[in-house]
């Protein structure tokens, strides 16, 4: 993502980041999928908007930041909100939220509800839980970018490393 955001000649937003749209190569290595379902407009170098909104979006997708679910004007930051639900599922080891996906979504983008965190703090640390938070805040400002996210992540791994907490931080199927 941050190469998608950093890197390319022009930026490229994905809009649908979600669990379904992280793969695993045969190396173990995450690669994002998923690209070219959605149709926005570019309205300045930074900022967009939906194209044709109801065709484009799945208003079950709970991992969807307000602005797309709100059909507002939005920026990268939609990603880095995405990315804040996917990492508190990792963190979590579970689905999100016990409710339908199609009231979740409601109850994150229309009422900005979150969900608490059950796992003990040895599992996450202050920091990632902090990071997560600053993710998928209601307020597109707030959000990080993944050059930043990656930063913290590194951060986050070498305390973790240092306590031997890493390899229980994270719950993967596999």
């Amino acid at each position: 993502m941050n190469y998608l955001h950093e890197c390319k000649p022009e930026l490229v937003i994905h809009c649908d980041l979600k669990p379904k749209n992280i793969m695993l190569d045969n190396g173990k290595h995450l690669k994002v999928a998923g690209f070219g379902s959605i149709s926005f407009s570019k309205l300045s170098s930074d900022k967009s908007r939906l194209l044709n909104h109801g065709a484009h979006i799945d208003l079950s997708n709970y991992c969807v930041a307000p602005e797309i679910y709100k059909d507002e004007i939005f920026d990268r930051s939609v990603d880095s909100y995405s990315f804040g639900v996917v990492l508190y599922e990792m963190i979590e080891g579970q689905p999100f939220h016990p409710k339908p996906p199609e009231e979740a979504v409601k109850l994150m983008c229309l009422e900005g509800r979150r969900p608490s965190f059950k796992s003990k703090s040895k599992n996450c640390p202050q920091e990632m839980r902090e990071l997560i938070e600053e993710c998928w805040d209601a307020e597109a400002v707030v959000r990080p970018t993944f050059s930043e996210i990656i930063v913290r992540l590194d951060r986050i791994f070498l305390h973790c490393s240092k306590q031997g907490w890493w390899k229980d931080t994270f719950k993967f199927p596999w």
